[in-house]
């Protein structure tokens, strides 16, 4: 396909989910050679219409130069004048109501007569997304520190609750099976990780852990930062993720494992930098802000006591892990007492409202995009980050049609 028909595709990429109706156009893709019967067959396998919509629309992107002007066709063919003539817009050129035309076929590998068939279900990944259908979706492990030991310096998370209550729900509408476990100790952490890697995640696709705790930093290879147990030492990142690495689970192989952090990286607080008044909308935070820092560092120079050599373990290629942090590496993250972590509050509500037409990474930019705007008792600031990689996009399950 052309390169700016292919953008066009992309830029309209949430329009065409919401109102393209594949059965119609199926038929009239597949008698002009732009899809064959085995990708008919698979978009029509996906269980909603916006599922099929999208696999559509990703498997188009990837057919020949003809594929667009066909798609245009078939558009008005089915009475999707609309959409047809949104599409034509961005091209910048009229097409004829009716062209003949001779794409060109692409031929399809032949599968291999020994091909070994697996007892359960096959996955059925394709290259541009990983396969998100499986029921439930996978596992998602929330570990909520709220009450620390009063000898370990570190205060109780007033509001972490809330953020634990918000992830449960909004994990359990996105076809997950959800964990919860309240204040554990550094070795209970480790001990629930160890857990969940000995599970059987075969048919499954996809596994979530998400942690809500104060945090420091620690020396690491790949993924920065440590989250407290309620009676003080920290668990390396690192370590946590790599329990479900390739080597430590084989269940998981190649499948997305997605970490959620919320736990300051740091001691530092990031007053931020001025902009001009057009260039964002601010944000202010709750009048009960508070950190998940430790409170004895202060620079991010400085690293933990309590840091375990576990941090500097070396860690096979994380292929298909994603961290994504409340905050930078060495920064505070903020949480209101009231009303949760900004960071949790606004994840729930990116993908409550988008989940059903975006991809994980590109939600978690309107994360970060949300949480910058925000300033806790007028003055600091917070940006959450991720550490990607994935191999490919993730679409989560909704419960939209």
């Amino acid at each position: 396909m052309d390169p700016k028909h292919r953008q066009i595709l992309q830029r309209n990429r949430r329009n065409l989910v919401t109102a393209l109706n594949p059965a119609d156009i199926c038929d009239g893709l597949l008698s002009k050679g732009v899809f064959t019967q085995d990708m008919i067959e698979k978009i029509q396998s996906e269980t909603t219409r916006r599922d099929q919509a999208r696999q559509l629309v990703r498997d188009l992107e990837a057919r020949g130069s003809q594929a667009f002007p066909a798609f245009l066709e078939c558009l008005r063919e089915t009475g999707q004048h609309d959409l047809a003539e949104r599409l034509r817009c961005g091209d910048g050129a009229r097409l004829p109501p009716s062209v003949p035309l001779q794409p060109s076929l692409i031929p399809l590998p032949v599968p291999s007569r020994t091909q070994v068939v697996r007892p359960t279900r096959p996955r059925r990944d394709s290259i541009q997304c990983y396969k998100m259908d499986a029921s439930p979706c996978g596992i998602c492990l929330i570990i909520n520190n709220v009450d620390f030991d009063p000898d370990c310096d570190l205060k109780d998370r007033k509001g972490s609750n809330l953020d634990c209550d918000k992830m449960e729900k909004r994990f359990k509408a996105l076809n997950f099976e959800v964990i919860a476990k309240r204040n554990l100790k550094y070795k209970r952490i480790k001990h629930e990780m160890a857990s969940l890697a000995k599970r059987d995640h075969y048919a499954y696709d996809c596994c979530v852990v998400i942690i809500l705790s104060h945090g420091t930093e620690a020396n690491h290879n790949r993924f920065p930062g440590a989250v407290h147990g309620v009676d003080g030492p920290a668990v390396p990142v690192q370590l946590i993720t790599n329990y479900l690495n390739g080597q430590n689970c084989p269940s998981l192989q190649g499948k997305p494992k997605l970490f959620f952090i919320q736990a300051c990286g740091g001691g530092e607080k990031d007053t931020g930098f001025e902009v001009s008044p057009d260039e964002m909308e601010p944000s202010m935070g709750g009048i009960d802000d508070q950190m998940d820092a430790i409170p004895i560092s202060s620079s991010s120079d400085s690293l933990s006591t309590s840091d375990e050599l576990d941090a500097r373990a070396t860690l096979p290629t994380p292929s298909d892990i994603l961290v994504s942090y409340s905050t930078f590496p060495g920064y505070v993250s903020w949480r209101d007492t009231q009303a949760g972590s900004w960071y949790v509050e606004n994840l729930d509500r990116v993908l409550e409202e988008n989940a059903a037409t975006d991809d994980l990474v590109t939600m978690l930019m309107m994360v970060n995009d949300a949480v910058s705007q925000i300033s806790a008792k007028g003055l600091y600031k917070q940006m959450p980050g991720s550490f990607n990689f994935l191999r490919k996009l993730l679409y989560f399950q909704s419960s939209q049609s």
